[in-house]
């Protein structure tokens, strides 16, 4: 994608307090990378609301990452929020790495969180990866998908990790059939997703 800067702006209706964990005042900010269109959350987890969609490609200023979570505070052109840190990369003497797998090597400060608002209860089961996200076709899903989606609702599941194309939904997780149509849905961390049945892939996300 071309586009570098986040789109889909929403207004977030739930805040937060970023508190920094023994971090000085002033540090430079880790340069990374957005690797798949990738939410921008008011919190550090999937129950949050949307403030924004970085584009794949996008630059992020990563602030610095809870203690024992994938969760990180970005800012991602005028958005700042949080955003899952398996799907930031960046560079470490000259080789592209995942900013989860490589904290300690790259320096990422640790910061805390103080939630202003309620919560919701997150299931333990990880929204995981699977394979590159550039193995996803893009698919332009007929409006009558959407209709039925509209008019056929089903309760929303909450799941660690994000909502992002190629991530993989947990066979425990029930989905729902649609009539003539190849793909099944869910609605993922109240984000309806068309799945490969097969796979269990994400191949569409409605934002």
């Amino acid at each position: 994608m071309s586009n570098l800067f986040p789109h889909v702006i929403r207004v977030a209706a739930t805040a937060g307090l970023i508190l920094a964990a023994g971090v000085p005042a002033v540090y430079a900010a880790t340069s990374a990378t957005v690797v798949t269109d990738l939410n921008v959350r008011a919190g550090p987890g999937p129950q949050y609301p949307v403030l924004g969609v970085a584009a794949r490609g996008s630059a992020a200023a990563l602030e610095g990452c809870l203690e024992g979570s994938n969760w990180c505070r970005v800012n991602v052109g005028t958005v700042s929020g949080w955003a899952y840190a398996k799907y930031l990369a960046a560079d470490a003497g000259g080789s592209t790495v995942v900013i989860s797998e490589r904290r300690a090597e790259l320096g990422v400060p640790v910061v805390s969180y103080e939630a202003t608002g309620s919560t919701v209860t997150v299931g333990p089961e990880p929204l995981e990866l699977v394979g590159s996200v550039d193995e996803i076709q893009p698919i332009a899903p007929p409006p009558t998908v959407r209709t039925f989606i509209t008019e056929n609702p089903v309760d929303p599941v909450f799941l660690e990790g994000e909502v992002v194309l190629g991530a993989t939904v947990p066979r425990s997780v029930a989905v729902r059939t649609i009539p003539d149509y190849e793909y099944e849905y869910v609605v993922v961390n109240n984000q309806p997703v068309l799945v490969e049945p097969s796979t269990r892939r994400i191949v569409y996300i409605y934002r």
